[in-house]
Parts: C-alpha cells; sequence; structure tokens
C-alpha cells in the first residue's frame, strides 16, 4: 500500500514539470501576437552582416529623410538600421539570456522611466540592463536620469532586446542583466 502511494506520488512530482511547461509555451504564444504587432519584424532572407562598423554611424548613413537622426531609429512603423539579419556576429551572445529573461512588459503600452546609469549598466523600477557594445555610439544623446523608453523583444539577434528612447525616436540594442 505504502510503495502504491509513493510511485502516485513520483509521477505527480515528475509530470508537474512537464504541465508547467506546457502551460508557459501556451501563454507565450497568446502574449506574443500583442508584442510583434509593433516591434522589429524579422529580417528576411539570407541577409549576412557586410562587416561596415555601425557604432557612431561614420560608415553608414542611417539618415534615410531630412531631419531624420544618423542612428538606428523608427520612422512610422519602419526599424531603420534593424537589417543586418540573424548572422550578424556583432550581436552574437555565447549564452543569451544568461541573466534571465525579461517580463516586465513589452512595446509602446510599457513605457519605462530611466532611473540612471549610462550604456555600461542602466536601470528602471529594478531592473539593469547594458547596451552593446557596438551600439553605444548610438545613444550619447540620451539622458540616463529621464528619458523614456520602451522595451521590444529583437527577433533577429537571440538574447538581445531593442530598447526605444521615445524622445529621440532612436533605439539600441540591449542586454537584460536582472534585478
Amino acid at each position: 500500500m505504502k510503495a502504491s502511494y509513493l510511485a502516485c506520488a513520483a509521477l505527480l512530482v515528475l509530470a508537474v514539470p512537464g504541465i508547467a511547461q506546457q502551460h508557459d509555451a501556451k501563454q507565450q504564444g497568446a502574449n506574443n501576437g500583442a508584442r510583434q504587432a509593433h516591434q522589429a519584424p524579422p529580417v528576411r532572407g539570407p541577409k549576412a552582416y557586410t562587416g561596415v562598423p555601425k557604432a557612431g554611424g561614420t560608415n553608414r548613413n542611417y539618415s534615410d529623410k531630412d531631419g531624420h537622426p544618423n542612428a538606428p531609429h523608427v520612422d512610422g512603423k519602419t526599424w531603420v538600421g534593424h537589417d543586418t539579419g540573424r548572422e550578424d556576429a556583432n550581436y552574437h551572445l555565447d549564452q543569451p539570456f544568461a541573466h534571465g529573461r525579461f517580463t516586465g512588459g513589452f512595446g509602446r503600452e510599457h513605457e519605462w522611466h530611466l532611473g540612471g546609469g549610462g550604456p555600461g549598466r542602466f536601470w528602471f523600477n529594478g531592473w539593469y540592463w547594458d547596451v552593446a557594445s557596438f551600439d553605444v555610439g548610438f545613444c550619447n544623446g540620451w539622458d540616463w536620469n529621464s528619458d523614456d523608453i520602451v522595451i521590444y523583444d529583437d527577433p533577429d539577434h537571440i538574447g538581445w532586446y531593442l530598447a526605444y528612447n521615445v524622445r529621440l525616436g532612436t533605439y539600441v540594442h540591449v542586454e537584460y542583466l536582472g534585478t
């Protein structure tokens, strides 16, 4: 009798993680459609990194129209400059999501007020981030103590997010460092 109780208990313990993962996958699928409505679309086709440095904008012009910044930015619903695709070695991480995944909220309905720091480490709401070294030159106009940003999943570069500066209309790749 005791053995049957132990066997049932063992089966339940082993089944719980599988049930939880299945529930989490369904939940992510439900939220993913809402998130992707305004995030950068994945690059289509085999575009690979061309070797043209982007930091500082010295060798690539992002100013697609008069008055637009010479930095990756959003023009309406178009993410200008997010076109190097999945094979861009500058955004490769050996351990994507090494500090966990950000769960605070994505998209324009979640604006976050920067609380301090700089490109090497900044924060809001107790969550810590850093800017991709290749993008540091694109955030030199950011006010790290007061700008509002919006976080998006990066569909091409696994482990990275896109931080969109609401005031400037520009964005950079950022890595979540945890709480």
